[in-house]
């Protein structure tokens, strides 16, 4: 059943449908991992990264409604089912238990991390299939690249200095 028909072509609308889709699965799984570390995280920078896990949870969940409705609008049917994200999310998650701040701040700057290097690719899919999803995509990608780059100051520099 077609509910909504598509002002996109047919390959177009795959090539958008899937980026969408594969969005909408990171930015479910995204909110899950933020949640989880948010309520295990212990440690002396507990209060802050406590606070910033909530801003990647609201980003990553206010962007998943985004995305969904633009699919949505395309005549794309988006699949936010547990069974669905839990099959194709393929950002690293959290370990059981209680969660170093450190450990959380290493987590979520390599999520993100990853995340934003799959957007980029859906940015470039995008860009001939349907500027529109590219210009929400690129929104997404500086929203989660403030986020990194939170957390990485969190984790101070690399280089000993």
């Amino acid at each position: 059943m077609t509910a909504v028909t598509s002002t996109l072509p047919e390959p177009a609308l795959r090539a958008t449908g899937e980026a969408l889709q594969d969005t909408l699965v990171d930015l479910l799984g995204l909110s899950l991992i933020g949640k989880q570390a948010h309520w295990n995280i212990v440690g002396p920078r507990f209060r802050s990264i406590h606070f910033q896990l909530d801003e990647v949870v609201a980003t990553a969940r206010s962007y998943a409604d985004t995305v969904a409705e633009r699919a949505a609008a395309l005549g794309i049917a988006p699949d936010g089912r547990p069974e669905t994200v839990a099959t194709r999310f393929a950002l690293q998650g959290p370990k059981d238990g209680w969660l170093r701040d450190t450990e959380v701040v290493r987590l979520f700057v390599e999520a993100l991390e990853t995340a934003i290097g799959r957007l980029r690719t859906r940015i470039e899919t995008t860009e001939h299939s349907d500027r529109v999803t590219q210009d929400l995509l690129i929104s997404l990608t500086a929203e989660l690249e403030k986020q990194r780059w939170m957390f990485q100051a969190e984790d101070g520099p690399r280089d000993g200095g």
